[in-house]
């Protein structure tokens, strides 16, 4: 009687252990379906990999200034000199603020020429308006061998790249580490570019929205709408001349 009490305990417990192992194994094969309904998670990319995210454009606060090497033979400003004055004029009126710095060369070996440019120069923003703005300074001369200009500058809005160009933090062989075998672009790739796009910009506001327009031509309007009501192409006809390629030169 004993051992047939005990045969029915064995089986009970025999079919426990395969009901669970079977309970896992259906849990194995569901485990990766379970995701399916669900958003995908991506790995955050990379921002040190493009060149516009390591090296942005952006406007801030910066000097603009000019260095002038007046001739003072006469009694005003050579004409290129005056040329440049006025392109730098142009610029604080659009994007500068605040004074104007002018520092002077002290020490060179013309300090009489020195002080004429300065007073030229000064004489020439008082009569275009701006003398009250104006602080005069100076600055030594190192080296008595180079020229020393009369240097202008302003603070005012300016395209500028964050950050400096030819930086170094990672070992561009990377001979002692595996950091160079990813094939990306090292750090300093594309901030020249940012930094010459920058220079060039006419605007530096024009990198936060578009300038508005600009009055229409009315003649160009008129001449087109005329020759409409008068049953003519409207559209400009472009002559271009070319030449046979051995008849150039003779």
């Amino acid at each position: 009687m004993r051992k047939d009490s005990k045969a029915p305990r064995a089986s009970r417990g025999g079919g426990r252990a395969v009901r669970a192992k079977r309970a896992a194994a259906l849990l194995f094969l569901v485990t990766p379906l379970a995701g399916c309904g669900m958003n995908k998670v991506y790995a955050p990319a990379d921002p040190g990999y493009d060149y516009r995210d390591r090296h942005p454009v952006v406007l801030a606060e910066a000097q603009t200034g000019v260095e002038l090497l007046p001739r003072t033979a006469g009694d005003a400003l050579d004409a290129e000199t005056r040329r440049r004055l006025l392109d730098f004029l142009a610029q604080y009126r659009r994007f500068g603020h605040g004074v104007i710095t002018m520092l002077a060369p002290s020490g060179g070996p013309d300090p009489r020429g020195a002080r004429r440019s300065v007073e030229l120069i000064r004489g020439f923003l008082d009569r275009e308006g701006l003398g009250a703005t104006i602080y005069v300074g100076s600055y030594p001369v190192r080296d008595l061998a180079l020229a020393a200009p009369v240097r202008l500058s302003f603070t005012g809005v300016k395209a500028e790249v964050a950050g400096r160009c030819g930086e170094w933090p990672d070992d561009l062989a990377s001979g002692a580490s595996l950091d160079g075998w990813q094939n990306r672009a090292f750090w300093n790739f594309g901030c020249a570019n940012q930094a010459t796009l920058s220079a060039q910009l006419a605007d530096p506001r024009d990198l936060l929205s578009p300038r508005g327009e600009t009055p229409q031509d009315i003649e160009t309007r008129m001449r087109a709408i005329n020759k409409v009501r008068a049953g003519a192409d409207p559209s400009t006809g472009w002559v271009t001349k070319s030449g046979a390629i051995s008849g150039v030169g003779g």
